[in-house]
């Protein structure tokens, strides 16, 4: 890995035309591909694959016919192209070729059925994220040594064919998110039963419907050398998982969202003793005892978010001496945070192993729990910590400890909807230059605003909403040219109207309501103010003098329709996903109407929030339809009638529902009878007009085009997050930005390929 930065891919032409290896990945190269490949007549393996190489494929590449492995993959600055004339001569011309690696090469012209044209010797075949779409070919039997196949990030479509089952040389199979891929049951079941070499098998399908459907095949577990399982997104999957069957060798599993039920009990512990990574999110977990999951001492992720555990966190993740990724995150654990990553409390587990002090936490996620009580010095003190989110838990209580300066790579902090007190640190605003999202809103926090942004940050969320701070806004705020959420909203910030922001090029979002700005507010004192602004609050001050409305008519992006803003939806860090969220108001009025039964089209949707309005009527059960829901708050609203029953229903608390009398059956303590609260039918989703309940138009429509992922509803609000794997403004947003740091992180993996939602 020789950094050639500097080198001028036509030099590589000087080199030998004997040469029958070329191995230049990771070199830095960049630019367009030699055009004069022919040159080199007998090259067997030709490796340029992560270097930064763009444009199309030269048609020289076809004349390479001795070629025996052929990498191209990971050339990330812009994609480098293959047109489907290319790509036919290429595979009709290299007939002894066995490896093709070809990821992020744009072969969105390619037709699918066209990789039935390449040799029959071929063993590896490495596609992912090639833009391939199209029908999935009928036929793969001619793939017989075929060993690796990776199609995930594609948009394949149509079935998988049945005789997959007669690759029975297969020992890795990716073919996630395919989001119109499907598995019949019957293909599924060859598969399990004849690849008796499979090692590593991912399907994580099914985020339209599709995908995996009937009972989960016990049987696969009979396969000998399997190693990797995940089966995430397959919410059609049924069935329970055999724990006392599983072979040993498991390192990584994921059921996350699917149907499949697992019981956390003692064989799961004992007979997977080499887990390295369980995902099960949103799952359906119905006995546990997570007392035992110090037995799983190779974990080094654990996500057991969403899945109602409850009761108080094991102390016993003290063993967990490999983990660096913990997510209990949308559960109802109560009591305090254990200190289990502290050496201090020795007594309370007996004897530790000495390898404890490898531990070394990077995601620590416990959002949306009953926790209370302060939080344990020993988690400031995680030098690699990256993302810490202890958000929603109500009761969180004491001091922000001015040692979370020491976490210098901290990319994302959660500590909003608590009751922290003290002042906010004040070196979060220049400690670390890594930290992309600050969210320290809804707590009892003090003082000032840090007074100093250092140059050159990454920041682009601050939410500092609904604390006590006074002081002025600081001018150094200037420097975060990446911040594009800016909510000091309801604090007690006494000051003129900060026309610095104005500057900020990347300002979608801003919101300074409820403080104490007071003056005049001016025309812009910038040629191009706020370029990108979409939301704009600054009501409930003591701001005078007349309307500015040369302000309001130069904010262009307030008023022009834009599909590639991507605002308000968050972010995707190494598999952490954030949902950004603010509190807007809607023609300034609480809306009085009945829940509209079109949000049971929202198939995706997985927080819904519309409490503490003046909702009335019956909750839709075209709402139960909706599988990936995680968390419903519907408290305090005026509503009645039966709850709907099954799905995800079932796993919401009281908390949920509280606050309106009128409704009845589980988990609300009084019951329905058929004449009292009759449930109310499904009907189709067309019938009426939501735009009634509304007056002006405020409907679905509304929703889908104005917001994207925020669903406005009153006064108080919660936030519906739309987040769907890729629809394209999520594609800009999550790929472009985050996934491209995601891709140097796992250059070096030593598992390619794990992905997780």
């Amino acid at each position: 890995m020789v950094d050639m930065s500097l080198v001028a891919p036509d030099s590589l032409m000087n080199l030998s035309s004997s040469l029958s290896s070329l191995i230049l990945n990771s070199c830095g190269l960049q630019g367009k591909l030699p055009s004069s490949m022919r040159k080199f007549k007998h090259p067997q393996y030709l490796n340029l694959g992560d270097n930064s190489f763009s444009g199309p494929i030269p048609y020289d590449f076809e004349q390479l016919t001795e070629l025996v492995s052929l990498v191209l993959s990971g050339n990330e600055n812009d994609y480098l192209s293959l047109e489907p004339t290319s790509f036919d001569k290429l595979a009709q011309n290299l007939t002894q070729l066995r490896a093709l690696r070809l990821s992020m090469v744009d072969m969105s012209m390619v037709a699918p059925d066209s990789l039935m044209n390449l040799s029959s010797s071929l063993s590896s075949l490495i596609l992912y994220s090639c833009r391939l779409q199209g029908k999935f070919p009928s036929s793969m039997r001619k793939f017989k040594h075929l060993q690796y196949l990776d199609l995930r990030y594609s948009n394949l479509t149509g079935s998988i064919p049945y005789d997959f089952g007669q690759l029975n040389e297969l020992v890795s199979i990716d073919l996630s998110f395919n989001d119109y891929l499907s598995v019949e049951p019957i293909s599924f079941d060859k598969i399990v039963q004849n690849l008796t070499k499979l090692r590593a098998l991912r399907l994580v399908l099914s985020l339209w419907g599709c995908g995996l459907q009937g009972k989960f095949p016990g049987n696969i577990f009979l396969l000998p050398n399997l190693q990797e399982l995940d089966l995430t997104y397959n919410d059609r999957l049924t069935g329970s998982f055999p724990s006392s069957n599983v072979s040993n060798d498991l390192w990584l599993l994921g059921l996350s969202r699917t149907r499949i039920s697992v019981y956390l009990e003692n064989d799961f512990f004992t007979n997977l003793k080499l887990l390295e990574v369980l995902v099960l999110r949103y799952c359906n977990i119905l006995r546990s005892n997570l007392t035992l999951i110090g037995h799983l001492t190779q974990l080094t992720r654990l996500e057991l978010a969403g899945s109602n555990l409850g009761g108080k966190i094991p102390l016993s993740h003290r063993n967990l001496v490999q983990l660096n990724s913990l997510y209990l995150d949308n559960n109802n654990f109560s009591g305090q945070i254990p200190d289990f990553l502290s050496l201090s409390n020795n007594h309370l587990l007996g004897t530790i192993p000495s390898q404890i002090n490898t531990l070394s936490l990077k995601l620590f996620d416990l959002r949306n729990n009953h926790l209370h009580g302060p939080v344990p010095s020993s988690i400031f003190k995680q030098e690699n910590l990256e993302v810490l989110a202890l958000a929603s838990n109500s009761n969180l209580t004491g001091k922000i400890s001015s040692s979370i300066c020491n976490l210098k790579f901290l990319r994302l902090l959660h500590l909003s909807n608590n009751s922290f007190s003290g002042s906010v640190p004040q070196c979060l605003g220049n400690f670390s230059n890594s930290l992309s999202i600050l969210n320290l809103g809804m707590n009892n926090l003090q003082g000032t605003i840090f007074s100093t942004f250092s140059k050159g940050n990454n920041l682009e969320y601050l939410n500092l909403n609904g604390n006590e701070l006074e002081g002025k806004i600081p001018s150094s705020i200037i420097n975060c040219a990446m911040l594009e959420i800016l909510d000091l909203g309801s604090n007690k910030i006494e000051d003129t109207f900060p026309y610095f922001l104005e500057t900020l090029p990347e300002l979608h979002v801003l919101v300074l309501k409820s403080n104490k700005l007071q003056g005049f507010v001016n025309g812009p004192t910038a040629n191009d103010s706020f370029p990108k602004l979409r939301i704009f609050d600054i009501s409930s001050n003591n701001l005078s003098g007349p309307l500015p409305t040369e302000y309001l008519s130069r904010l262009e992006a307030l008023m022009a329709y834009d599909k590639k803003s991507a605002y308000m939806i968050g972010g995707n860090y190494s598999g952490y996903a954030y949902s950004y969220s603010i509190r807007v108001a809607w023609k300034g009025f609480e809306i009085k109407g009945q829940i509209p039964l079109s949000l049971g089209m929202l198939f995706n949707l997985e927080s819904l929030d519309l409490s503490s309005n003046l909702l009335t009527g019956r909750i839709p059960q075209q709402l139960a339809s909706i599988t990936f829901l995680a968390v419903l708050n519907l408290s305090h609203n005026q509503l009645e009638g039966a709850i709907p029953s099954g799905t995800q229903f079932n796993t919401f608390n009281a908390s949920s529902f509280e606050g309106n009398l009128g409704l009845c059956g589980f988990p609300m303590p009084k019951d329905c009878n058929s004449s009292e609260a009759p449930a109310l039918q499904p009907s189709n989703f067309h019938d009426g007009d939501d735009s009634t309940f509304y007056g002006d138009g405020f409907g679905w429509k509304a929703v889908e085009t104005g917001y994207g992922c925020g669903f406005v509803f009153g006064v108080t609000v919660g936030y519906v997050v739309f987040r769907t794997r890729k629809p394209a403004w999520v594609l800009r947003l999550v790929e472009d930005k985050w996934n491209l740091k995601a891709r140097r992180t796992k250059k070096n993996a030593r598992r390619n390929g794990l992905s997780f939602e």
